[in-house]
């Protein structure tokens, strides 16, 4: 068990910057349309960096939606990764700020 759990406050949407959606469609470019699902942990990286270093759970919700899969085959991939921080910027990292 990694320890990691679900922040409380979590933002109620999640929408990619305008420079992060060219970099979305340029993402998915590299895969084809049957296997665009394959983009979910470069999305969920873009969106973990714009996201100040942690993945919400609306992130993970708007990134299954562009892929067109269900929200805990996305949400299994967050949580599944150690590299990918789905619960919220941990005390330390607000300090640093």
């Amino acid at each position: 068990m990694s320890g990691k759990h679900v922040a409380k406050d979590q933002p109620k949407s999640f929408i990619f910057s305008s420079e992060n959606l060219k970099t979305k469609d340029v993402i998915l470019k590299k895969y084809p349309e049957v296997r665009k699902k394959s983009a979910v942990m470069p999305l969920l990286n873009l969106a973990q960096k714009q996201n100040d270093g942690w993945i919400s759970l609306a992130a993970v919700q708007y990134i299954a939606d562009l892929l067109e899969v269900p929200y805990i085959k996305v949400y299994e991939v967050a949580t599944f990764y150690t590299c990918l921080l789905y619960t919220s910027p941990s005390p330390r990292d607000k300090r640093q700020s």
